[in-house]
């Protein structure tokens, strides 16, 4: 009769085969692809307690596993103020899911709801990068990874588009302007949102989402009040039914852009024109 397995190892087995071809395939794909992981490196996988962060722990463990490339690891949770139920299930998920967690606190969320900000999410998310910058520093890291997936790419395009008017992109990598040495880091680049609520659902798992101060409760404050994103999750799903492969064209698009057809572009904070080429 066969070992029963834990119920880590049944979520580490469901990565490399049920989601090899949805999940695994493209997390690997972005590694190599963008070289997000180096010789030496000292990663600190930034865990917020939702679906993404704790998908992209596995993942770190399993490529750990089987990869050539050596390089460690922390993964690091800040409470930056939740309440003791969304820090309960946080600690619960990591012990199911065999996540050696580190744990430090930070009082972001007052420190934002005091702000008065017009965008508390926004600066919440700043605010939020910067302790997690710099507790990864201190531990001796020298790049932080989160948890955004191709599905953030993809939106973050078109809201800046639709609301923003410009276009611009999410990078996989980004050296950080205000810790010398750090980078940031996103290895679910390739993944869609989908694929990630597919994993959890059929390993019957029950992560928190945004769990902030503004909302207290269990729902992603960003999707209930960030009407933009809500609206162009929804503007996908419409241009789905006519076309599939419209989510991969939008994300191709950022890898394929054209410069000589754009009137205007900003290259490291300086202004391109069109009309340079008739001076």
């Amino acid at each position: 009769m066969p070992k029963q397995l834990e119920k880590y190892q049944e979520v580490e087995r469901s990565i490399i085969t049920t989601y090899r071809k949805t999940i695994w395939s493209p997390f690997v794909l972005a590694v190599k692809k963008y070289r997000l992981i180096e010789k030496g490196d000292k990663i600190a996988v930034c865990i917020s307690g939702g679906k993404d962060s704790m998908l992209l722990a596995k993942l770190m463990q399993e490529l750990h596993r089987h990869s050539e490339v050596p390089f460690e690891m922390v993964f690091l949770v800040m409470d930056p103020g939740y309440n003791l139920e969304n820090r309960q299930r946080i600690e619960e998920n990591a012990k199911l899911l065999n996540v050696p967690i580190t744990v430090f606190e930070s009082d972001v969320f007052a420190a934002a709801e005091n702000a008065n900000a017009e965008s508390p999410c926004y600066l919440c998310a700043r605010m939020r990068r910067g302790h997690l910058y710099a507790k990864a520093k201190e531990l001796g890291c020298n790049k932080i990874a989160l948890g955004h997936h191709k599905s953030d790419v993809i939106e973050t395009t078109l809201m800046g588009m639709l609301y923003g008017a410009q276009i611009q992109g999410m990078l996989p990598r980004i050296p950080s302007t205000n810790f010398e040495g750090m980078e940031l880091i996103r290895p679910m680049y390739c993944i869609l949102e989908n694929d990630v609520l597919r994993w959890k659902e059929h390993n019957g798992l029950q992560f928190i989402a945004c769990a902030c101060k503004f909302t207290q409760n269990l729902t992603g404050c960003d999707e209930d009040t960030f009407s933009a994103r809500r609206k162009v999750k929804e503007l996908i799903a419409e241009l789905k039914k006519e076309n599939p492969n419209v989510e991969n064209n939008i994300f191709q698009s950022i890898h394929n852009v054209q410069l000589d057809t754009l009137a205007e572009y900003k290259q490291q904070g300086k202004k391109y024109s069109f009309l340079e080429k008739f001076d």
